[in-house]
This record gives C-alpha cells, sequence and structure tokens, in this order.
C-alpha cells in the first residue's frame, strides 16, 4: 500500500524505548522487528509520511547512573510515576553511547526489516542525531579527547557542575559537559569541539552511517554547532587541545553537502530556536522546527499568531508544525478543548511538516520524562481521538497535500467592533472545483467577520461547505463568497475546516 509523496508530509514521533516495552509486556521480545503488523497498520491508516522513533542509540551505565542521582529528576520521575523503580530509569536518549541500535532493541537487524515494513506501507524513517555532544562514556572519551572540549583543574574546581575529570588514552583530562549557554549543562554529556577538523569529520562519517539506515534525520539543538553560537558559547576553549589548526566554516553545508552526495533523498530536520531557523535552512536543513508559532498558540495571542503566518510562505514550507514533542508539555494538558482543536487545526493545516506525537492523538496528559522507560497508564479520550482522526483524514486530501495556499484577510462585520482580528483564516485550492477553508476564532470573546474567497471560478457558482470536522453542509452563493465574503460569527475558540466544492 504505497502512497505518492507530498510536499506537506505528516511526521509521527514515537518514543521508541517506551513503546516496545508496552508492546512487548515484562517479560517479552523488545526488538524492533517485533513490533506487530497492526500497530504499523494504524500509523499507515492515519496517512504519516514519516516515522520518528525517537530513541533507538545505545546509551550507557554512567548516562543510567547520572540519570538515578540526579534530585530534580527523581522529582519528576516521583511526580508523573510514584510507583518508579530504579528499572524504569534507563538515561537519557541524547546521552547517545554509541551510534548502533541499542541492544535492548535488537540491535541493526531488527531496525532494517523494520525500516521495509514500514515502507511497505509507505512510510519512510527518521532517526535522531545529536551534534552538539556524545555521552560521558562514549568511546571517543578514551580514544580521542581531542575531540572535546577542554577544560582546567581550576574549571572543574570552581564549576564541577559544568566540567568532569575522564579517563583517556593520555590520561586523566577535564572535559566539558554538554550545554545549551542559556541553560544548565548536561551532565550526562561531553561537549563535543566544533573548532577540531577531525571531530568534524568523523561526525560526517557519523551522520553517513545513519543514513544508511534511514531515511532522515532530526538533528538535536541544531543551533549550538553554528560557527558563531559556538564561538560565543565556548570562546578560546574551542581551540583544539592537541594543537592542530582551527576548523572554520559551518559544519552543517559541510555535512549536509557530504551525506547528499551519496544519499540525495535524504531529509534533515532540525531542532531549532532563538530566530535561526532561516539561517539553518539557508544551510541546506529541509525543515526546522517552528517554536515560534507553538509558542503564540499557547500565550493566545490571535495578532502574533496571524503575524507570523503572515511571513514568507517558503519559511513555512520549511518548517515543522506541532502542538507537542517530547520536550514540550502535553497539548491535551495545557490547551482547553475548544482552544486545542483550534490550535490543531491553525497547526497543522499550514505549509510544511505537520509533526504529531505518540499519545496525542489519544488525549494523554502526563508528559514522561524521557529518561524513563514506563509511564502511567491513562485512558485515552474519545473526543480527542475522534477529532485527531477526522483531521488527519482531512490532511490526507490532495488539495491539502499538493494544493496552493494562501492567508486570508478577515473584514469586519457590522456591529462586530475588531473581533474579526481574533479570526485566523486561511485556504487550500486543489486542482479543480476543490478547495479547503479553515477558520478559527483564537480569543476568548465571539468574533464575527467576512472572509473574501478569492478561489478560481468560484463567482457565479453555486457553492458547497462541507464542514470536515462536523460533516454539517451549507450552501452558498458564489458571487457572495467573493464579495462580500464567507460571514463567520464564530464561539470563542470556535473552527472549523470546511471542503469547498463549486459548479456552474
Amino acid at each position: 500500500m504505497r502512497r505518492q509523496p507530498t510536499d506537506h508530509p505528516l511526521l509521527y514521533e514515537i518514543n521508541t524505548r517506551l513503546w516496545v516495552r508496552e508492546i512487548a509486556g515484562p517479560q517479552g521480545n523488545r526488538a524492533l522487528d517485533r513490533v506487530p503488523q497492526g500497530a504499523l497498520d494504524a500509523i499507515a491508516r492515519l496517512h504519516f509520511d514519516f516515522v520518528w522513533l525517537m530513541g533507538v542509540w545505545q546509551t550507557g551505565p554512567q548516562g543510567k547512573a547520572i540519570a538515578l542521582k540526579l534530585p530534580q529528576l527523581r522529582s519528576e520521575y516521583a511526580h508523573v510515576l510514584p510507583n518508579w523503580t530504579p528499572d524504569d530509569v534507563l538515561g537519557s536518549p541524547y546521552a547517545v553511547q554509541d551510534y548502533r541500535v541499542a541492544d535492548e532493541l535488537g540491535g541493526p537487524e531488527p531496525l532494517r526489516r523494520l525500516r521495509v515494513r514500514l515502507a511497505e506501507r509507505g512510510i519512510r524513517l527518521i532517526l535522531d542525531f545529536v551534534p552538539n555532544h556524545t555521552a560521558r562514556d562514549h568511546p571517543w572519551v578514551w580514544s580521542h579527547p581531542e575531540f572535546y572540549i577542554h577544560g582546567s583543574e581550576d574549571d572543574l574546581r570552581r564549576e564541577p557542575e559544568n566540567f568532569f575529570l575522564a579517563e583517556t588514552a593520555h590520561g586523566k583530562k577535564v572535559l566539558a559537559c554538554g550545554r545549551d549557554p542559556y541553560f544548565p549543562p548536561w551532565t550526562d554529556t561531553a561537549q563535543l569541539n566544533y573548532g577540531h577538523a577531525g571531530m568534524r569529520a568523523a561526525m560526517i562519517e557519523t551522520l553517513l552511517g545513519i543514513a544508511a539506515h534511514s531515511n532522515g534525520v532530526r538533528c538535536d539543538m541544531s543551533m549550538l554547532v553554528l560557527e558563531e553560537i559556538f564561538a560565543r558559547t565556548w570562546g578560546e576553549k574551542a581551540m583544539p587541545a592537541d594543537g592542530t589548526s582551527p576548523a572554520h566554516g559551518e559544519f552543517w553545508s559541510e555535512a549536509i553537502d557530504a551525506v547528499r552526495r551519496k544519499y540525495p533523498e535524504f531529509l534533515f530536520i532540525a531542532e531549532a530556536y532563538w530566530d535561526l531557523e532561516s539561517r539553518l535552512q539557508s544551510l541546506g536543513f529541509d525543515y526546522t522546527y517552528d517554536k515560534t508559532l507553538y509558542d503564540s498558540l499557547l500565550r493566545k495571542d490571535a495578532k502574533q499568531v496571524r503575524e507570523h503566518i503572515g511571513r514568507d510562505p517558503d519559511f513555512h514550507r520549511k518548517s515543522v508544525h506541532f502542538l507537542e514533542n517530547h520536550d514540550e508539555p502535553r497539548a491535551a494538558q495545557v490547551f482547553t478543548a475548544a482552544r486545542h482543536r483550534a490550535a490543531a487545526l491553525i497547526a497543522y493545516t499550514l505549509p510544511g511538516i505537520r509533526l504529531f506525537h505518540e499519545g496525542q492523538l489519544d488525549g494523554r496528559r502526563v508528559r514522561v520524562p524521557i529518561q524513563l522507560g514506563r509511564r502511567p497508564a491513562e485512558e485515552p479520550e474519545r473526543e480527542v481521538r475522534a477529532f485527531y482522526e477526522k483531521l488527519l483524514a482531512a490532511l490526507g486530501d490532495n488539495a491539502m497535500r499538493r494544493g496552493r495556499w494562501k492567508l486570508l484577510e478577515p473584514k469586519p462585520a457590522a456591529g462586530a467592533g475588531s473581533t474579526h482580528e481574533q479570526i485566523l483564516i486561511h485556504r487550500w485550492e486543489g486542482d479543480g472545483h476543490d478547495a479547503r477553508v479553515i477558520a478559527a476564532n483564537y480569543g476568548s470573546q465571539p468574533a464575527r467577520c467576512f472572509a473574501p474567497l478569492d478561489l478560481t471560478g468560484l463567482r457565479g457558482s453555486r457553492v458547497t461547505l462541507r464542514d470536515r470536522l462536523s460533516e454539517d453542509a451549507f450552501e452558498r452563493d458564489g458571487s457572495e463568497l467573493c464579495d462580500p465574503g464567507l460571514f463567520l460569527d464564530l464561539a470563542p475558540y470556535e473552527s472549523h475546516l470546511f471542503a469547498v466544492s463549486w459548479r456552474d
């Protein structure tokens, strides 16, 4: 059951270690090729084009030990899973000890077989790449300590949370923990040095190895290794510790070019923040996270959402739109029911990749720390599931896959004041007399507006609007839909996805 590729794909993120443990049960075989056919068929029925298996790589004992020791993490475990035990703690999947499929998941051959089974359903595979750091027990720490940022004994004494003492083939060395300059360090990791040419070459080889086993990578915290950001974060410490000449130029352009020469269709997705998305796109990334949209939806700021959506459409075509992922709280927890539906319609009907997180479709409310391999039982929310099934079916329509997108401008309706500014409306125009119109009142007050529809051949036609979420249908005159426009009278956070068809 192969599907044609699309310009606006659907991506499904799965916490792999947790998922296979639940499928296998307490004593079952957790190898990836033991995932049952029904689980894959269910993903395919929802029209997903990509599955991102988050956390397939081998982690080490040091990562688990640190994850068990940190008081903040222990508090999180107790909050979400009061009966947790040390056996539930696996360590962070982003403290990668080795880019080989984890022993628990069966190693590389089960992944290869699972990839084949996904491909039979028209689904491609995305895996993680963590460019900024490795686990503290990665083999390079022993064999190539020069690949890492070094510190001094004074650094270790002053900042024991930022540095650690490592045993290496060249004696004991003080190495830096991986970090984002605005947050505390990830103490279970070692910071790679992008000033070292040999390390860059080794990371490109790592990427080529991943590309041999997948269709793309989601690159963790991609902006941290941009030349300007890395230099600002590490300063003189970025000088190679072995005295070799420092590397210059952007790693991403070099790495992406190297992979694409061998795998031309390989996909690069960047987790990115700080308004550096366009920069990363210019270096070759196919898609970058759209955190600005997510934050605006979370703040209930309709004006900011409209301003952001109104920027260059090409930016959105290269963006990843989401309401949750493993780093963010569950959407059903932070959005009320009506606002959840409205936010989902706004985000997921834009051009670009539409990212859904396993559990989101069932209305799960508990965000599980990524160090855990078990989560609390939650009953599926039937209304949430029904909504997402209808939305995903609509996103599978040809008009939403290959149509022409445009943001529409709501016009004031008599007596409605400025409430039209709360309404966000855009459309997709497909081939023939077929279009989709998405409208949402993203405000806490009732709102009314006219929305002129500039669809080819609409004037003089008889038009049917059918809401894909409720199946309510309306007949309208095409000329009136062009001028003054589609009249909308929406309750707070009311939203619609209209399939629009017309005949001469």
